[in-house]
């Protein structure tokens, strides 16, 4: 179960360091003209940035502190971030029609569940 949650940290990490440096850095002229990327027309680039930085703090906080041994607690507090952003993302690309991101936001979700789920109670990191 220890390997299953690595893995699972591990992925959901990559994919906010993606999102996270592509919010943070591409203009938001143009994440708005790509496929998924509609939802950042109507925001506002500041809140589109805020969000990339939050998810390159959440791609640190799923495995930094337990690579590091330090806060490990922060690896499932940051995977329940994750469930509140990753219900947000749902809801922007569900009210936009964009059914196929909401059912990939909802396999990210499930990830950060089981990470939250195992961090806390199967396996916690012990100190």
């Amino acid at each position: 179960m220890n390997l299953a949650l690595w893995i699972a940290a591990g992925l959901l990490a990559a994919v906010a360091l993606v999102g996270g440096i592509t919010k943070t850095f591409v203009p938001k002229e143009k994440l708005a003209a790509h496929s998924g990327g509609e939802w950042t027309a109507q925001a506002g680039a500041g809140f589109v940035k805020t969000l990339g930085v939050l998810e390159l703090l959440a791609a640190v906080g799923l495995v930094l502190p337990a690579v590091l041994g330090i806060a490990p607690v922060m690896v499932p507090v940051t995977a329940v971030c994750w469930v509140l952003l990753m219900v947000g993302a749902m809801i922007t690309h569900g009210r936009l029609g964009q059914y196929a991101l909401v059912m990939v936001n909802l396999v990210y979700l499930a990830l950060a569940v089981f990470i939250a789920w195992g961090r806390f109670g199967l396996e916690p990191f012990v100190g």
